[in-house]
């Protein structure tokens, strides 16, 4: 990949004008719009800026940072200046995570597509590295190393190197090598001189005792030395000549290797490093669950106030946190929708000084953006607060934007009997909210028609921790009493009309439901929550209660088996706290124990909670949909979160922790400053499940640091638990700093020498960083529960 990069970059005229630079100006909001020169570096891999052509230039971004790149047309911020700026001439780099888009216009078209086509091709190249072009960065060290850029790198200019690459070594130990390497004895490397320093560097003793333990003449594996491998250290289950034969042809380098059935050192390495060789279960990357079963028996990643990219007081409000979420696997989205100028509702925090974005705008991101990730249906969570008249406007909006996508009618006009499956919603895009209720009569009880309330965000921002004793206020239904007998299907029609002169009277003040928007709701009716005993009297499965994540802690201490029994046959929806005004997260770990299927995230908030989320999805091909354990989709289940029953399933895990590899600095600005590494290792699950411990540090080495310690975790119920790996500085003056995680299932944890890559605190990559440890699960069937 690096030589095809070198040569597009000296060919493709395009990348040869990106190389030369040109002022473009940079747009950051309506007000802010400034020239600015971004210029490609000659290595191809980043773009730097400066205020003009000559000046002093910064870097702006890395091309393994971009995700994609959209034109004019697509930005929003960009539509907003349509009068001032040409949107022909503009285009958005969107990154990864959480990082703002850049949104650039061009002097011409013919340059905005300059530099479109070109970014989109350095994309692809990137795209394309396969994993062991990744781990190859020699040639990117020598450059960074080579300070007076003149193709040799002097043993001052490997000290430097070495400081760059957060390792300290010891300054005879690192001439040796260097002496080792300089085969012309000319006091330079060069080229391939250069190559083998950083393999010295770079050599895994851990990996090569390991190798050795296994290989008869310490050079190779033969095809059964490598099958008893698997077998034994790595537990491959159903493990085969055939497997074996398989990994060895994927990853031995030399093709004489793969002729003779054996693997080299390096190829062994490769494999250890590999997707197979892996902490997380290639088996469970793709969707591998049953699909088909009944909507309540899903966990569901679920978004909180997914129009904010920012906090919930003044953060700005934008179609892109819906983009994000829903590319990264979100399957419900939360619309706040409040009346609008000129009859267009809008969607904002409502009673904030966040700002308002376009109803319809939102719609039609959602039609475009609900299934490039997955094809399992998108709930949107409908918090309505418009008058009669931009209610009508929704419905409208929702049918004409979304067209066949919206599903406006049970699944073949069959009245069900329970929640359709994911299988049966493919592509389905389902409206949750308020609906009408069809009883007995269509004329109205006058003193029965109540006013509806704000929905959550009232009881949100009345300080819901005050007197926790205290239960929080609901929303209330709209109920509609009716006196002649109708079909039992007719709860599922169009509510036949029920719109008279009194209600579009109302519809102002009271905010009364409008038929054409009840109608859209089909299988997830919101209703209040009361008590368990009364939802089981009262409720249907078609039927939603939503939850703040006080009320839900409080009744899963409270009633922690009913809690679970009510979410095998009704969904459940839980929110976070009004109090967090920054939009922090929860631990939805305490929920998903209860069996809470949309426990709702801020998901523009980075951190612990939403590791463990994007963990725990990252299984089943990130569909947005995780089956619940059998236990929790059993309607007689005796399983309370709280004081969990069934420890003849407890398994002891033990990891030893054994090395890293190449370790970001915290502080790039500071050369000197080299990081003190330890590794954290937590288990999330139930409360008695939940537990860390750590290593010790290692000082002064971030580049190929060793541990060599081995941590012992006991848990109840494997089955609901999550493993987060956590990298850290130590600091002795103050809190470690973080240097990079990752979460998963455990049970989607292979056993044996596995290789943990590492993701930054908005779950990106930081290839090639990464921890090596031993995993070993030990069956524990002594029932003890101390």
């Amino acid at each position: 990949m690096a030589s095809l990069l070198q040569d597009r970059l000296t060919t493709d005229q395009d990348l040869l004008l990106m190389q030369e630079g040109m002022l473009m100006r940079k747009v950051r909001s309506k007000s802010w719009k400034k020239l600015r020169y971004f210029r490609l570096q000659n290595d191809g891999m980043t773009v730097w800026h400066a205020r003009q052509a000559r000046g002093s230039a910064k870097p702006s971004f890395s091309i393994s940072d971009v995700e994609t790149i959209r034109n004019g047309h697509d930005s929003e911020l960009l539509r907003s200046l349509t009068e001032e700026l040409p949107l022909e001439q503009g285009f958005t780099v969107v990154f990864h995570g959480r990082r703002s888009n850049l949104d650039l216009v061009a002097n011409s078209v013919e340059e905005a597509q300059i530099w479109m086509r070109g970014l989109h091709l350095l994309v692809d190249l990137v795209t394309s590295m396969d994993h062991q072009e990744r781990l190859d960065q020699y040639r990117d060290w020598f450059q960074r190393g080579d300070k007076n850029q003149d193709g040799k790198m002097s043993f001052q200019e490997v000290q430097r190197l070495l400081h760059l690459m957060n390792v300290e070594m010891d300054q005879e130990y690192a001439f040796s090598l260097f002496q080792a390497a300089d085969t012309s004895q000319s006091g330079t490397l060069e080229g391939e001189e250069f190559v083998q320093f950083y393999k010295a560097l770079t050599k895994r003793a851990e990996v090569q005792e390991l190798f050795e333990s296994f290989s008869a003449d310490g050079q190779k594996l033969t095809l059964l030395e490598f099958l008893d491998f698997l077998r034994e250290e790595q537990k491959e289950r159903d493990c085969t000549s055939e497997l074996a034969l398989e990994l060895i042809d994927r990853y031995e380098p030399s093709d004489s290797g793969k002729l003779r059935h054996v693997l080299s050192m390096d190829g062994f390495l490769s494999y250890l490093c590999s997707k197979d060789g892996d902490i997380f279960n290639p088996d469970c990357l793709p969707i591998y669950q049953d699909m088909t079963q009944p909507l309540n028996h899903y966990f569901i990643c679920s978004s909180h106030n997914t129009y904010l990219v920012g906090d919930q007081l003044c953060g700005q409000s934008s179609v892109e946190g819906y983009i994000r979420a829903l590319k990264r696997g979100c399957r419900c989205v939360e619309v706040d929708v409040w009346d609008g100028p000129s009859g267009e509702p809008v969607v904002y925090h409502g009673h904030t000084l966040t700002s308002r974005i376009l109803f319809k705008d939102v719609v039609a991101t959602v039609a475009q953006y609900a299934f490039q990730t997955s094809d399992y249906p998108v709930i949107l969570s409908l918090e309505t607060h418009c008058s009669w008249e931009q209610q009508q406007t929704m419905a409208r909006h929702l049918t004409e934007i979304l067209g066949e996508q919206l599903l406006s009618t049970t699944l073949d006009g069959v009245l069900p009997t329970q929640l359709p499956s994911p299988e049966e919603l493919r592509r389905k895009i389902l409206v949750k909210g308020k609906k009408l209720t069809l009883e007995e009569d269509l004329e109205y009880e006058e003193e029965e028609v109540e006013p509806e309330l704000e929905g959550e965000h009232e009881s949100e921002l009345a300080l819901e921790s005050q007197f926790e004793t205290e239960p929080e206020p609901e929303p209330q239904e709209q109920n509609l009493q009716i006196k002649d007998k109708k079909k039992v299907s007719q709860e599922w029609s169009f509510c036949f009309g029920i719109y008279c002169a009194r209600c579009q009277g109302q519809g102002k003040s009271k905010n009364i439901l409008c038929p054409a928007l009840s109608s859209l709701v089909i299988y997830l009716k919101s209703v209040s929550f009361r008590s368990f005993t009364h939802s089981k009297e009262h409720y249907h499965f078609y039927e939603i209660s939503s939850f703040s994540e006080t009320k839900a802690k409080r009744l899963i201490k409270e009633a922690g088996n009913e809690f679970v029994q009510h979410n095998t046959w009704q969904l459940s929806r839980v929110y976070p706290s009004g109090l967090r005004t920054d939009s922090s997260n929860y631990n939805p770990q305490e929920l998903w124990n209860a069996g809470c299927q949309m426990v709702a995230m801020n998901m523009q908030t980075a951190g612990l909670e939403m590791d463990i989320c994007d963990g725990h999805f990252r299984q089943n091909g990130g569909c947005g949909y995780v089956l619940k354990p059998d236990f929790l989709r059993d309607n007689q289940s005796s399983f309370h979160p709280e004081r969990p029953i069934s420890p003849f399933k407890a398994q002891t895990l033990l990891i030893q922790v054994i090395s890293g590899q190449q370790l970001p600095k915290l502080n790039k600005t500071k050369e000197g400053s080299i990081v003190d590494p330890l590794v954290k290792v937590q288990i999330f699950g139930v409360r008695l499940d939940t537990a860390r411990q750590e290593t010790n540090y290692v000082e002064n080495n971030g580049f190929n640091p060793y541990w060599g310690q081995t941590l012992c975790f006991r848990v109840l119920v494997p089955e609901l638990a999550m493993l987060r790996f956590v990298v850290m500085d130590y600091d002795w003056k103050s809190r470690n700093d973080f240097i990079g995680q990752y979460t998963l299932p455990w049970t989607c944890m292979q056993q044996g020498y596995r290789h943990i890559h590492l993701l930054s605190k908005d779950g990106i990559s930081l290839c090639p960083a990464s921890i090596f440890v031993y995993i070993c699960i030990r069956e524990d069937l002594e029932g003890d529960e101390s």
